[in-house]
């Protein structure tokens, strides 16, 4: 009985071993569909931009912070809506920010909120919501890997 049930053990086994391999013929099928071209090929279509307009940001979802500022650094007045790309509690700091973006082309200003004694550096200021809506996007993407910027936002001025 032992020797029946060893001798089914092996032949189970060798049977299992020998059942799960590939054959080279079925590589070599395969390798020469490859080659001749047989294979379907994936088609990328290209996204039909040239006619279709681009779709504005729906803007009414998108929060602004209303404050009461006045400009403290800079040469410019600031618009109905600006971009805030910093707030600090030490105008220094905020100089500091400041002349970072001058030098990264931007005409940034430091401003004062009245009542939290903060100093926010507005990166851009525009008339309308969706002119800083999209500049603010813009800004964002320029700056990918810097998480400050990324918590940008926008001011309304009272």
């Amino acid at each position: 009985m032992k020797r029946t049930t060893s001798i089914l053990l092996v032949m189970g086994a060798v049977l299992s071993l020998t059942a799960c391999k590939s054959s080279q013929s079925a590589y070599k099928q395969a390798y020469e569909k490859a080659v001749a071209g047989d294979e379907p090929k994936t088609v990328i279509e290209e996204p039909k931009a040239q006619n279709e307009a681009p779709k504005a940001e729906d803007v009414s979802n998108v929060s602004v912070r209303e404050e009461k500022v006045s400009v403290v650094s800079g040469d410019q007045d600031i618009k109905a809506y600006g971009i805030v790309c910093g707030s600090f509690s030490l105008k220094a700091n905020a100089d500091a920010l400041r002349e970072r973006l001058i030098k990264d082309g931007y005409k940034a200003v430091v401003v004062v909120n009245e009542a939290g004694k903060t100093y926010r550096v507005v990166c851009a200021s525009f008339d309308t919501k969706e002119e800083a809506v999209s500049e603010r996007n813009t800004f964002k993407a320029k700056y990918p890997d810097n998480q400050d910027f990324q918590s940008a936002w926008i001011l309304y001025r009272k």
